[in-house]
C-alpha cells in the first residue's frame, strides 16, 4: 500500500519591518525620498519591497520616472499595515508606561478655523494634566485631514460631515454658524448693520475658498437656491491669506467666528453680520478609530478634546456654536 507523505514548507510571517519600509515608500511617492526618510539605501529598499512582493504574489508599486504609486493591490495593503503600524505604536507605548501615567503620542487633525478655537486651550489642557502624552496636533484643509484618517495616519479629528468611513467613529459635537466677515470700518456695509440678507452678500466683492472647499460649496447651494451670482474676486484656500485680505479691505468674506481670532487680531477690528434670510451653519463630528481599539492616551485626549470644547461654548470664548446635546445661546452678532 502506498504510503503518502505531505511535507509543508513553513510559512514565514510578514516581516513588519518590510510593512514600515513600503508604508513610506507609498507616502513619499519615492524610492529615494522614502530612503532618505528611512535612512536606508536605495538598493536594499528595493530588495525588502521585492521580498514583499514576492511574498504578496502581486506586484505592488508602480514604478515610473516620476515615481512610484501603489497598484490596487498595493493601496489594500498599505491601509491595513498603517492600521497595524500604528497599533503596534500604541502596543509598545502602553508596555512602556509606567502604571500611574498615560503616555504616548497622539495625533489629531483640525481644520484651520478650529485650530483657532480650540488648539491652544487643547494643547494646554494634555500638557497639564497629561504630561506623558505627546500631543501632535496636524492643522489643514478639511479633506486632507479627511483623508489622513481614513489612511489611519491620525487617531482624532474634528470634521464637518459624517460620511468620512463607516470604520471610523464620528461623534456630533456642535452646529456652527456661518457669518459675513468684514474690517471693522469698511465701508461696504453699514455700521448700523447686524445683519445681512444673502441677496446682498451676492453683490459684495467675495473672498471664498475653492470650489472643492465644503464650506465653499454649502455658500454656493444657498445663492443657487436663489439664482444669485455671487462677486467672487479671489478664491483663495489659505484661512491666514484670506483674512489679510478682508483685513486690507479687499473684500469680505464667508466664515465662522472661530476665524477672528487669525493673526492675533481684536475682535473689535471685525465685524461679524448674520445671514438673516439664510442660517447657514456646519456640524463637527469628533472622528475617532473604534473606541476598543483606541489606545489609553488617544482615549484621554479624546474626552479631553470634547470636554474642552464643551467648556469654550459654554463660557462664551467660543462663538457663534451651538453644543448639539443642548442648546447653548450663540453670541451676538456684531463684534464690537
Amino acid at each position: 500500500m502506498a504510503v503518502l507523505t505531505l511535507i509543508f514548507a513553513p510559512v514565514r510571517p510578514m516581516d513588519l519591518r518590510q510593512l514600515r519600509y513600503f508604508a513610506q515608500i507609498v507616502e513619499s511617492g519615492s524610492l529615494s525620498k522614502a530612503s532618505r526618510c528611512l535612512f536606508v539605501a536605495q538598493p536594499a529598499l528595493s530588495q525588502q519591497i521585492a521580498k514583499l512582493e514576492e511574498e504578496v504574489g502581486k506586484p505592488l508599486l508602480q514604478r515610473s520616472s516620476r515615481g512610484v504609486i501603489p497598484t490596487e493591490n498595493g493601496l489594500a495593503l498599505y491601509h491595513h499595515a498603517r492600521f497595524m503600524l500604528r497599533q503596534l505604536e500604541h502596543a509598545l507605548s502602553i508596555a512602556r508606561q509606567d502604571s500611574a501615567e498615560v503616555s504616548g503620542m497622539v495625533s489629531v487633525g483640525l481644520p484651520a478655523t478650529t485650530v483657532l478655537a480650540i488648539g491652544l486651550p487643547l494643547t494646554k489642557c494634555i500638557r497639564a494634566k497629561y504630561p506623558g502624552i505627546l500631543l501632535n496636533v496636524v492643522e489643514g484643509m478639511s479633506g486632507h485631514i479627511a483623508h489622513m484618517m481614513r489612511l489611519g495616519q491620525l487617531d482624532l479629528a474634528i470634521l464637518f460631515n459624517n460620511d468620512v468611513s463607516s470604520k471610523l467613529d464620528a461623534t456630533p459635537l456642535l452646529d456652527e454658524e456661518l457669518f459675513v466677515l468684514l474690517r471693522a470700518d469698511s465701508p461696504l456695509v453699514s455700521r448700523s448693520r447686524r445683519s445681512i440678507s444673502v441677496a446682498e452678500v451676492a453683490k459684495l466683492p467675495l473672498i471664498l475658498p475653492t470650489g472643492t472647499h465644503g464650506l465653499r460649496r454649502r455658500v454656493a447651494a444657498e445663492f443657487e437656491r436663489r439664482n444669485l451670482t455671487p462677486n467672487v474676486v479671489a478664491e483663495i484656500d489659505s484661512l491666514s491669506l484670506v483674512m489679510s485680505c478682508v483685513s486690507e479691505g479687499i473684500g469680505v468674506t464667508i466664515k465662522p467666528m472661530s476665524a477672528l481670532h487669525v493673526g492675533g487680531k481684536e475682535h473689535h477690528e471685525w465685524r461679524a453680520l448674520s445671514i438673516s434670510d439664510a442660517r447657514i451653519t456646519r456640524r463637527n463630528y469628533i472622528y475617532s478609530i473604534k473606541p476598543d481599539l483606541l489606545a489609553p492616551a488617544a482615549s484621554a485626549v479624546a474626552k479631553e478634546l470634547y470636554d474642552t470644547a464643551r467648556t469654550l461654548v459654554i463660557s462664551g470664548q467660543w462663538r457663534g456654536v451651538t453644543l448639539i446635546d443642548e442648546p447653548v445661546a450663540v453670541a451676538e452678532h456684531s463684534v464690537a
